[in-house]
């Protein structure tokens, strides 16, 4: 038997223990309805909606249901407008308030409040390095294709000029990339695109970006440019190839050549400046034996004019001395009258001095002379045999 029919349970209980009363009334678990009902009046009572008693359950009692849900309701749009309205900006972030559509204020790092919709917030990371890569075929001072590939590194200087000054900024700055590389690019040479002028023309880029940045007011600075390795397009890359190769062949002939007139250059200099210390000597020489020989003739004359028979047989004497001493024949004279002169040529002599070529001249001449003087010798006694015949 159920325990809520009549004489099922003895005792007056429920199901959860509690004992019926007398009045109705039981011990148990809260009515919904009831709790419901009791928030409702409390809502009333705050807003004024409430009914007081004494009065019927009429008309009054709707009016006051209304307005508690009417601020319920704005008791929620107004939290979550403090929640909207309450913003917190990092350490590395700022904020640009605008109010009524025109700047109000930058905000630092903290917790701040604006008013929305009056008050609109615009809020960047101005510390964070940001990048941009850019690739492109360029045409180069000297009118070749080359594909350059860039990487701009920038950070926002001024929240304000990037928010308000230039529409979408960053578009610009890469417009502006392409314009500044185009300019560098085309004031350049292939050679220095490829090669060594990498950095230099990083350098020039980054200053004209920095330039066009300024002159735009978009709040951008520009920390780096890196120009990274260019190269052909691929469609002419095996003739650009040859073509490199044919520059580093012509560079490594002129090298070979450069370093051949280095070698012989110096050396001819140098052959040059001997024959002309070798020119200066003999011209010292030739005039200091001139001068000499002009002053040993003029002493000559004073001692001939001092005794002209003895200067003039002694300059005989030292003329004959002087001829008869480089030739190889040897004349013998006889007596005083020229009878049984003697010409005497040592054909041996001559042909052993000959061969020996590598015989210093003075030892030559000493060797002809001895043959000279035992020829005569020879001669001498001879002539004494054939004068005793006689």
């Amino acid at each position: 038997m159920a325990w809520n029919e009549p004489g099922g349970n003895s005792n007056n209980q429920d199901p959860w223990g509690g004992k019926r009363r007398n009045n109705g009334d039981r011990k148990g678990p809260p009515d919904l309805d009831e709790a419901f009902r009791k928030l409702q009046e409390s809502l009333n009572g705050l807003f004024g909606g409430g009914k007081k008693r004494g009065d019927d359950g009429g008309g009054p009692g709707k009016s006051g249901g209304f307005g508690g849900l009417l601020g319920i309701g704005l008791v929620v749009l107004a939290a979550v407008w403090l929640y909207s309205a309450v913003y917190v900006v990092d350490e590395q972030e700022q904020a640009v308030v605008l109010r009524f559509g025109k700047y109000y204020e930058t905000v630092g790092p903290g917790l701040n409040i604006y008013f929305p919709p009056i008050d609109k917030k615009y809020m960047e990371n101005v510390t964070r390095e940001r990048a941009y890569t850019k690739q492109g075929q360029m045409l180069t001072e000297d009118e070749n294709i080359v594909e350059v590939p860039l990487t701009v590194q920038y950070k926002i200087s001024n929240l304000q000029d990037f928010v308000l000054s230039v529409d979408q900024p960053e578009i610009s700055l890469q417009h502006a990339t392409d314009s500044a590389l185009r300019h560098v690019v085309g004031s350049t040479a292939m050679d220095q695109v490829l090669t060594e002028g990498r950095e230099l023309m990083a350098s020039e880029i980054k200053e004209r970006l920095q330039r066009f940045m300024d002159t735009y007011r978009t709040g951008i600075t520009v920390t780096q440019v890196n120009v990274q390795s260019a190269a052909a397009p691929r469609e002419v890359q095996e003739a650009f190839d040859d073509v490199i190769r044919a520059r580093e062949d012509e560079q490594r002939s002129r090298n070979q050549a450069e370093t051949y007139a280095n070698g012989v250059v110096p050396e001819a200099r140098g052959q040059a400046q001997r024959i002309l210390e070798d020119a200066n000597g003999y011209r010292d020489e030739t005039v200091s034996r001139a001068k000499g020989e002009a002053d040993r003739f003029t002493k000559l004359v004073a001692e001939y004019r001092k005794a002209p028979e003895v200067t003039r047989q002694r300059l005989y004497l030292d003329t004959m001395q002087e001829v008869f001493s480089n030739t190889s024949k040897v004349l013998v004279t006889g007596n005083k009258n020229g009878q049984n002169n003697l010409l005497y040529l040592p054909l041996d002599k001559m042909v052993d001095s000959g061969r020996s070529t590598s015989t210093p001249v003075s030892s030559a001449a000493a060797t002809s002379n001895e043959a000279n003087a035992r020829a005569a010798a020879d001669l001498q006694q001879q002539q004494a045999r054939t004068r005793e015949s006689r």
